[in-house]
């Protein structure tokens, strides 16, 4: 594509990591014959939290559950580009919630016939309230505990969402927005979940923009970036460097190790509160309005065993308080190549994942026995099965939380950032959940990309507000 002939003068670009959005904004600087850029990454290799690891049993883990799906036409064209046909294998989602001693097929408020009566007339009377049959609109309130009452009704919070949304976010949910809430939550058809019980109008499966989703073949989701991160010539991409403080008086970076980077504009996908925090000039007012946003820490158990892999679902929920992780993972299932020798007629593997507050101590072997018990207790392990491999990583910046006053916070440090020539930009750049997927993070990074280079206005970042009026529930 030619650069245009009003574009800006952009000059010299630095990119600090090499996650989806960092290496999806260097390949587009490529694409567009933009050369006089550098990419950053702190680790000793590219991929971010989207990155995947290989464990001395030989298991392959992702930093937490990764599928692939998009919105984006931009998305498709890399991966087709990076994969053959035959190097992405492809799933129908099978998700279920462990509810009481029976599984509930995910979305649950559209199969409360799968619950005992006692159960479902008391979601079904509940949720009548909430969705009165008059079709009167309910003013959305302001906090997520609250919006979901009012949405679906006592007994399904009590039964589901506030117990499940609280080990996610690992956030009292009244300390949460509800604006934020993206395509994730199924929304309730009462006449479909009321046909459903008499059998004339069984609910489909197939909701959601994961309803099928693809997997790399071998390498785990990480096998993506690492081949995105081989379109980057040698010197543009370097590991192991760690900026520790950024000038945009003087346009400069400051690496570890006291090495200073120049730079004309600067495209920033790390964590905003550590972004304000190493900027020498932003305001005092600022840094403070940023230690304001919440993340989450997730501890990432992957479990390999030596028994054959059998269970045909992708992935289960469990909302039980007694239960430390919130989703386990038929990681085996995904792919073969994810356990020793490509064997799943030898071996399982399943991946959990368990919120933490930041800074919350962590018993790693406590945590891995827990787990453990708890898939042969629910019947996804068998006891006599022999446990080959225990795998943890803890990812400290795993969700940015979607508090109340988030937005608040956003709306006085971007703009702020954006005027001295610093573009936070991916998941925990813009620090927003509802975009925070894998393709998101590509499309923001070409984004900026064209805009830096042609002038161009960010696709997904002037149409992110319209996603403020969809639903959200489950994790990509």
């Amino acid at each position: 594509m030619p650069r245009s002939a009003h574009a800006p003068d952009t000059g010299r670009i630095v990119i600090l990591g090499a996650g989806p959005c960092g290496l999806a904004c260097a390949a587009e600087l490529n694409r567009l014959g933009h050369r006089t850029f550098t990419l950053l990454e702190s680790a000793s290799a590219p991929g971010g939290l989207a990155s995947s690891v290989v464990d001395a049993a030989g298991f392959t883990w992702d930093l937490g559950g990764h599928v692939v799906f998009s919105h984006f036409g931009e998305f498709d064209r890399l991966l087709s580009e990076l994969f053959t046909p035959e190097e992405l294998l492809h799933h129908d989602r099978s998700s279920y919630i462990r509810h009481g001693d029976g599984w509930v097929p995910y979305p649950f408020q559209q199969h409360l016939h799968h619950l005992s009566p006692k159960d479902a007339t008391a979601c079904l009377r509940d949720l009548l309230t909430a969705h009165p049959a008059d079709g009167r609109d309910v003013d959305e309130p302001a906090d997520f505990g609250t919006w979901l009452r009012t949405m679906y009704g006592q007994a399904l919070v009590d039964r589901f969402f506030g117990p499940y949304n609280t080990k996610v976010w690992a956030t009292p949910l009244e300390r949460m927005g509800s604006a934020w809430v993206a395509e994730r939550v199924a929304p309730v058809d009462v006449e479909q979940v009321l046909g459903a019980f008499v059998g004339t109008a069984p609910p489909t499966r197939r909701w959601g923009p994961n309803a099928t989703f693809a997997f790399p073949s071998s390498g785990g989701t990480g096998e993506i970036w690492r081949r995105l991160a081989t379109r980057i010539e040698r010197g543009q991409l370097r590991t192991g460097a760690r900026a520790v403080a950024i000038d945009p008086g003087t346009r400069t970076i400051t690496v570890d190790g006291g090495e200073r980077i120049g730079y004309d504009h600067l495209v920033a996908t790390g964590p905003l509160d550590q972004l304000t925090a190493m900027t020498v000039t932003c305001p005092v007012t600022l840094e403070t309005a940023a230690r304001r946003l919440r993340h989450t820490t997730v501890a990432m158990v992957g479990l390999g065993y030596r028994t054959p892999t059998t269970d045909a679902r992708s992935w289960l929920y469990f909302p039980q308080p007694d239960v430390p992780f919130y989703r386990a993972t038929n990681f085996s299932k995904y792919a073969p190549a994810n356990v020793p020798g490509a064997d799943t007629g030898t071996y399982s593997a399943w991946m959990t994942e368990t919120s933490l507050t930041p800074g919350q101590g962590l018993d790693r072997q406590a945590l891995v026995r827990s787990c453990d018990q708890v898939l042969r207790r629910h019947g996804l392990v068998s006891e006599q099965a022999p446990l080959a491999s225990a795998h943890v990583e803890v990812i400290p910046y795993a969700y940015p939380v979607p508090t109340l006053g988030r937005d608040e916070v956003l709306a006085q440090v971007v703009p702020w950032m954006e005027a001295h020539g610093i573009y936070p930009r991916g998941r925990f750049g813009t620090w927003r959940y509802e975009i925070g997927n894998m393709d998101h993070a590509v499309k923001m990074g070409i984004d900026i990309a064209r805009r830096l280079v042609n002038g161009t206005r960010e696709e997904l970042l002037a149409s992110a507000p319209d996603l403020s009026t969809a639903r959200v529930e489950c994790r990509s």
